[in-house]
């Protein structure tokens, strides 16, 4: 199981802060405490249950070697998700969502490719024989692939998850993976239809405290799937590496053989 989460820090980080009454969505009502100065309260005993919920399937993805691509645009959520994704060693996109990023995987794939070309124009010395016009219309466009694909270019397959800050902000990139049958796994505020994801984390989506919060407990969950897979692999035998004690439990006793002597 994964670690229980702490009411008090999620209360303590305003993650049970919800926006104003009157921009409620009617499907957030399950995970609403109460109303309070015009802003709905989120119960943070549901908040932690799913939280915990969230982590056992996050962690079983991490541990079984597929990626979970993280996605916040908002900016104050990006730098808090590049920085736990990163550490998590997963993909992220915090710049605009590239349309088609996912149905359109390998039109996406190919602008990867370019960048990887530039590169290696770069180091075989390919990038030096071109004029300084065209030196400075590659430079710009690998500096331009790399602040909206950088962080994705060792994604070689769809992600095998999504985990999104903000489902409003980024509907088009749930709607992506809605048509592809990707699990969704979200922040969700109290202005936001839960129905949209597979995973609802009813949380503040609007402050960087909450964020920084939510994110270093589902981050913290991939690590611990990762470093699972990691054991696992360790603990198999190297191939061709034969068992010598199972296998001498295994094989019959030789006998020995009959003398020859009369």
């Amino acid at each position: 199981m994964a670690n229980k989460v702490d009411v008090k820090e999620l209360l303590e980080a305003g993650v049970h802060f919800g926006h104003m009454t009157r921009k409620w969505d009617p499907n957030m009502a399950p995970y609403i405490y109460m109303e309070r100065n015009g802003i709905h309260i989120i119960n943070l005993y549901k908040t932690a249950a799913k939280i915990e919920e969230a982590n056992e399937a996050l962690k079983k993805i991490a541990a079984s070697g597929r990626k979970i691509l993280f996605v916040a645009t908002k900016k104050q959520a990006k730098d808090i998700v590049a920085e736990k994704a990163t550490a998590a060693n997963m993909p992220y996109i915090t710049e605009r969502w590239p349309g088609g990023m996912l149905t359109n995987f390998v039109t996406i794939r190919k602008a990867v490719k370019k960048m990887a070309s530039i590169d290696k124009m770069k180091k075989d010395g390919t990038f030096n024989t071109l004029s300084k016009k065209e030196r400075l219309q590659v430079d710009r466009l690998r500096a331009k692939l790399e602040k909206n694909l950088g962080s994705i270019a060792d994604m070689t397959r769809l992600p095998a998850a999504l985990f999104v800050v903000d489902i409003k902000a980024e509907h088009i990139a749930v709607k992506e993976a809605q048509k592809l049958n990707i699990p969704v796994f979200a922040m969700v505020d109290t202005n936001s239809d839960p129905r949209e994801v597979d995973y609802v984390i009813p949380a503040n989506d609007d402050a960087s405290k909450s964020i920084e919060k939510i994110l270093s407990l589902v981050t913290g969950a991939v690590v611990e799937g990762l470093s699972d897979r990691k054991s696992d692999k360790e603990d198999l035998p190297a191939e061709g590496e034969e068992n010598t004690t199972e296998a001498a439990v295994a094989a019959p006793a030789q006998e020995a053989p009959a003398s020859t002597e009369e």
